[in-house]
């Protein structure tokens, strides 16, 4: 794939601005496309681009400078990372074609084992990142952290309202799992949740989840795909969308999030939606979102390449019910600390059951210990029947 065909350069002015970068600075590290240079892909860890098509939401397009670049690049950061920012994608002159070139773009990326960092954009443009994995026939799990589900109608097209309807209703399915996070409660319909349960997908309100914040750790280590639509951040820290509410995740919370995201080593895209330029005035909405990307770079600095446990160095830890038909076998790593739980499962080419591994928390044990199947074992066993 000819990459650079896809993307525009930054202006040199955004280079201008930017002269005084330090070694030690992000934008100091990072190979940057601009005119006359594109950055080889060659041992690249994480890619950065911008997606600036707005057709499906009540956001606009900006055709100034990204702000997000002129605060992340000052940061600094000891990083011996890889990473490149490949610009602006090209929209095309039909949306479905620009839909088929994010497409091929990610799945490109992702086969490449290159993180791609999308600064979207509408939120519907996780379908077609989605479609990605789906090309490369790969089952994923998806993480939305939404106000909002946006489910829409059979019939409606495809926008920032219905786009997780359409995921759900794609054939063939490459959605092994998906998993809401911060929703309000008042934006949604009963019948969502209900929905979601039956499909036994997993949603938390953003109550919950800010009561128990650390529980998004395993949530994350079994997520390949996070898009993050910033309309869950309160007003008073992301201004610059137009569907944002007085309430909603703190800056600090949307910074936790992204951190256990790079510190998993299951994910492999990241998007984050609806950022209007154009109403951020002060610059605050992207002071924090690149801040959170930030957080995901640091988090990935500190991957432990621990996809599954490495069972010579886990204390396991075995749990029967007294129903006398179910145990869970947990597994605690001595080195980090993580948990998990093994599903068994039957394969056909064998008659004796083998374990998928699913990436929990102590609380989960704790729960098995109290006679109570953890909803996280219920959900995965499901999916193989």
């Amino acid at each position: 794939m000819n990459l650079q065909s896809f993307f525009k350069p930054h202006e040199s002015s955004f280079l201008i601005e930017n002269k005084n970068w330090e070694t030690t600075h992000l934008g100091g590290c990072i190979k940057i496309h601009r005119k006359n240079f594109f950055p080889k892909i060659d041992k690249v860890k994480i890619a950065i681009f911008n997606i600036a098509e707005f057709e499906g939401s009540k956001n606009n397009i900006s055709y100034d400078n990204c702000k997000i670049r002129g605060f992340l690049y000052s940061f600094h950061l000891k990083c011996n990372l890889n990473i490149v920012d490949l610009g602006y994608l090209n929209l095309q002159e039909k949306r479905k074609d620009t839909f088929k070139t994010i497409q091929q773009v990610c799945s490109y990326l992702i086969e490449k084992n290159i993180i791609p960092i999308i600064i979207g954009g509408g939120h519907d443009l996780s379908y077609a990142v989605y479609k990605a994995y789906s090309s490369n026939n790969q089952y994923i799990t998806m993480t939305n952290v939404d106000s909002k589900f946006d489910i829409g109608l059979e019939d409606d097209n495809l926008n920032s309202t219905s786009h997780l309807g359409k995921i759900i209703a794609y054939k063939p399915s490459s959605l092994f799992h998906f998993n809401h996070l911060a929703y309000q409660s008042y934006f949604v319909s009963e019948l969502a949740v209900e929905m979601l349960e039956k499909m036994c997908f997993d949603s938390i309100r953003l109550g919950d989840l800010k009561a128990n914040l650390h529980e998004l750790e395993p949530i994350m280590r079994n997520s390949d795909f996070l898009n993050f639509d910033i309309s869950s951040i309160q007003h008073l820290y992301a201004s610059a969308n137009i569907y944002s509410s007085p309430n909603g995740l703190t800056g600090e919370e949307a910074c936790a999030i992204m951190r256990y995201a790079g510190l998993s080593d299951k994910i492999t895209s990241v998007g984050i939606f609806e950022y209007n330029q154009n109403l951020d005035v002060n610059g605050q909405t992207a002071f924090l979102l690149a801040q959170m990307i930030w957080y995901f770079i640091e988090g990935f600095i500190f991957r432990k390449n621990e996809l599954n446990p490495n069972i010579k160095l886990c204390s396991k830890y075995t749990v029967a019910f007294e129903d006398g038909k179910n145990q869970i076998s947990f597994y605690k790593s001595n080195i980090t600390g993580r948990w998990w739980m093994g599903v068994p499962i039957s394969f056909e080419s064998s008659e004796n059951k083998k374990n998928y591994y699913v990436a929990c928390s102590y609380a989960d044990y704790e729960k098995a210990n109290n006679g109570e199947i953890p909803q996280r074992w219920l959900n995965t066993i499901s999916k193989f029947k």
